[in-house]
């Protein structure tokens, strides 16, 4: 059975995660290098993405969630129109 949305935040909740949100974003949405002070985390919702991290490349869809660690530094490229869960860990 399919997740709710309120499921999934209360599960996030559950793993320590605060400042919990939903973010959408346009197609061609684009945000440069840059990192965050806390862990963080995204639920894909629905749309598409890519998150490049200096190692890796991740291609987000809907029901993906990508864990980005404290300090690490990434970009992201919105492929689709996209609704994503943001949650922050500190």
């Amino acid at each position: 059975m399919k997740k709710t949305t309120s499921e999934m935040i209360e599960e996030l909740k559950a793993k320590g995660f605060k400042d919990i949100f939903i973010w959408s974003d346009s197609k061609g949405t684009y945000y440069d290098w840059h990192k965050h002070p806390y862990d963080e985390i995204r639920v894909m919702l629905k749309g598409e993405m890519i998150i490049n991290t200096k190692e890796s490349q991740y291609h987000l869809k809907a029901g993906d969630v990508l864990n980005v660690p404290a300090g690490e530094v990434h970009e992201a490229y919105v492929l689709e129109d996209c609704e994503y869960i943001c949650g922050s860990k500190y």
